[in-house]
Order: C-alpha cells, then structure tokens, then sequence
C-alpha cells in the first residue's frame, strides 16, 4: 500500500524531492491513481504542474483523463525536456503517459526531484507485446515508491498486468482505448497473442 509522504515545508531548504511511479497495463487505473495523488497535493495547497504528451487525445486535447472520466487540466508537452522549462517553481510535478516521452525523461524526472520537487509520473510498464515499455523501467528503477496496479482479465477476470492489442499493427505506439486494447492475465494473454 503506498503512503503518501508528509508535504513539503515552505522552506526551500527542506524540500526533498522524490519520485513516484505508478505502473500497470491498460485499464488498471494508472490515470486515476495519478488524479488522486494530485489533488490530495493540491488538498495539502502545493503548487501542482501536470503534463501528457501532445500525441494523447484520446479523451481531451489539454485534459489528462482516466478511462473512468476522471480528469485534471495538464500541459501537453512535445518533448521531455519542455517540463523542465515549464515547471517552474511547483511543488509537485505529474506526468501522464510516460512511456511516450523521448528518454531524455530520465534526465529530466532526475532534475526536478534533485531540485526538490515530488515527481509523480502514470505509464504502461509493458508494451503490447508484453517487453518493458521505455523509459519506464530506468524511471521505476530511480524511484523512491513504485505502485504497480493490475487490471481485470477481460477474458477470465483474473488479475491483469498485460495489455493485448486488438489489431494486427506491430507500430510500438499505437494510441486506443476499449476498441484497440484488452486486458490480459498471463495466460490469456500468451493464448491470444498474435
């Protein structure tokens, strides 16, 4: 279970930065754990900065939503490197969707919790072919809390981790929702993968 950490004082000098990973495959909830935590930051009157990759509007051009409709206005960004020039002086940073950022993520989340900011970033740890999906397995290894949260088989209803894609692309980003994409529990998914 994750607790969340004390907020950070208004003295500069006790700022400790940290970063947070919450992981899974699609429909596990990733986006709306995200929302969570940003509001409770918020809650706790921390300036919140959230971001999503541009190539993401499958829900709201600006918005970062959860396939539950829960949502948080964000910045879409192109490039990695552009949170770090838009983050100011925020307190807490949100990151949807990181395993469509460029590595330069690394560098990046690593500056922003070094200058004291809590880093809370949302992705897909496993492509659809069931390989970590970079950069997140750098991301998760450099964390201070990884939560890994699970779908529900949608064929058995057993624990899902895996993410079957329903088309025959092999593209490494092909973006979709309940029409692309199919939670999958390890043996459903090694069956029905193509």
């Amino acid at each position: 279970m994750f607790v969340e950490p004390s907020p950070n004082t208004n003295k500069s000098s006790d700022k400790k930065g940290q970063i947070e990973v919450i992981c899974g495959s699609m429909f596990s909830g990733k986006t709306e754990e995200l929302i969570r935590r940003l509001n409770r930051a918020r809650i706790a009157r921390l300036k919140v900065e959230i971001f999503k990759p541009s190539i993401d509007k499958r829900y709201h051009e600006h918005d970062v939503v959860s396939h539950n409709e829960n949502s948080i206005r964000s910045t879409p960004v192109q490039f990695a490197g552009d949170i770090l020039l838009l983050a100011g002086d925020c307190d807490v940073v949100g990151i949807d969707e990181a395993q469509f950022f460029d590595l330069d993520l690394i560098n990046v989340v690593q500056k922003l919790a070094n200058q004291g900011k809590r880093v809370i970033l949302a992705g897909l740890d496993m492509d659809f072919e069931g390989k970590p999906f970079e950069p997140m397995p750098q991301l998760m290894a450099m964390a201070e809390y990884v939560t890994k949260v699970h779908a529900i088989c949608m064929k058995c209803g057993s624990l899902a981790a895996f993410s079957l894609r329903l088309s025959s692309s092999m593209d490494k980003v092909v973006l979709g929702e309940k029409e692309a994409y199919e939670a999958r529990c390890r043996k459903c998914f090694l069956e029905d993968k193509k």
